[in-house]
């Protein structure tokens, strides 16, 4: 918790966005209460939710603060909202997380040790772990610009028994933000509705000059409340589209044309054989292409 008697312990705010999160909301909020940092207050934005997962919040953890939009305009909005209140509160690191996401002990000290250590980096991410399998869901992140894609990677022996190492982009289900940063690269970029702001986030701190690490001594565990269904598929497809855009350079751009025109014509095809996805997959590139 916040605390007067650690001034020189760096402030850190954690910013948790919720939507309907009534399954998952509780045990996020309830792993944070046992941070070992001395030093941290919590936001709940929460993004309009239409369950009870708000009021039960509030019930039962009424030591957090709680933030409520009016409409679900998407997660970068959503985090942007926690963003400028806890920046206003002078923290010097700003932790994002997800409501799916619970987190150890001593993660939060973890980051904020290896944050003090090496001031080119103005990002890091935990390792972050799958509850059923117990398979690493995030530990490394690549961008392939041949497939249009932003993956996830597994790294090294040689990484993990690191105290750090670089990665291309970081997710934004457990991010830890120097809030410095965001002087010079601003907020999540809102065009992204769901999905891809946090590479587009990652990329954006990279040309500044900063470094995204992970911390793999650090552990988050995260669960997806749900599959991936239309209109999940339809931002993942929309907002890949969005960034492959806005990150691709002149020599890109032809490829970026070519690959996509074959895309499209794949989808066609699924779509004629009756593929349920392929309608979503279809609306990404109309609404992609209808917005330009």
């Amino acid at each position: 918790m916040l605390s007067a008697m650690t001034p020189l312990v760096p402030l850190v705010g954690i910013v948790v966005l919720n939507f309907n999160g009534q399954d998952c909301l509780s045990r996020s909020l309830a792993s944070l209460k046992g941070l070992c940092y001395p030093c941290f207050f919590v936001v709940v934005v929460d993004n309009a939710s239409t369950d009870d997962s708000l009021a039960l919040a509030k019930r039962n953890f009424p030591q957090y603060q709680y933030l409520t939009r009016q409409e679900n305009s998407g997660f970068a909005s959503g985090m942007n909202t926690g963003i400028r209140y806890v920046l206003k509160q002078g923290a010097a690191f700003i932790w994002l997380l997800n409501n799916d996401a619970w987190v150890e002990p001593n993660t939060l000290s973890l980051l904020i040790a290896e944050a003090s250590r090496n001031e080119l980096a103005a990002l890091w991410s935990p390792i972050i772990l799958d509850p059923v399998t117990k398979a690493r869901w995030f530990a490394k992140g690549q961008i392939d610009a041949l497939r249009m894609r932003a993956l996830h990677q597994l790294p090294t022996k040689a990484e993990l028994a690191a105290s750090s190492y670089e990665s291309a982009f970081l997710t934004g289900c457990a991010l830890l933000v120097r809030s410095a940063v965001l002087e010079q690269v601003g907020l999540l970029d809102e065009r992204f509705f769901l999905y891809y702001e946090d590479v587009d986030f990652s990329l954006r701190v990279r040309a500044a000059g900063f470094q995204g690490r992970v911390v793999p001594g650090a552990t988050v565990w995260h669960t997806e409340q749900s599959a991936m269904n239309p209109e999940k598929l339809y931002h993942l497809v929309l907002s890949g589209l969005l960034f492959f855009e806005k990150w691709a350079s002149f020599w890109q751009k032809p490829y970026f044309l070519v690959y996509t025109t074959l895309r499209r014509l794949k989808n066609f095809f699924d779509e004629v054989r009756g593929r349920d996805e392929a309608r979503a997959v279809r609306r990404a590139y109309d609404d992609f292409y209808h917005g330009h």
